[in-house]
């Protein structure tokens, strides 16, 4: 569960950064979760009070590419976001959706 956890920070971070530099729009995805489902989850994953994960979120994050997500889980960025990486790694398990494959 933590690796999925990980991949799922990752995909956060990047979802993030693709807002802040304006090249983000309605459309776009990363590892086939929108951008929109991706935002929809920072509530859950930023200190000091986080929700619980809404709808949107877990329904986001259930079609992603849990796989494509997992290449990214390495990343130290996720703090100077304002992101908790242990919050972010604990919402795959709150969504209650299975472990990728070889991650």
């Amino acid at each position: 569960m933590e690796k999925v956890q990980k991949l799922f920070c990752v995909a956060l971070l990047l979802a993030v950064l693709a807002i802040a530099s304006n090249i983000a729009n309605a459309q776009s995805t990363i590892c086939k979760m929108p951008v929109a489902g991706l935002m929809s989850c920072k509530p859950s994953v930023t200190p000091p009070n986080p929700t619980a994960p809404s709808a949107d979120c877990c329904s986001a994050l259930s079609h992603a590419d849990l796989n494509c997500l997992c290449s990214y889980k390495n990343s130290n960025l996720l703090p100077s976001l304002g992101i908790d990486p242990k919050l972010a790694m604990q919402l795959p398990g709150k969504c209650k959706l299975p472990h990728p494959a070889n991650c």
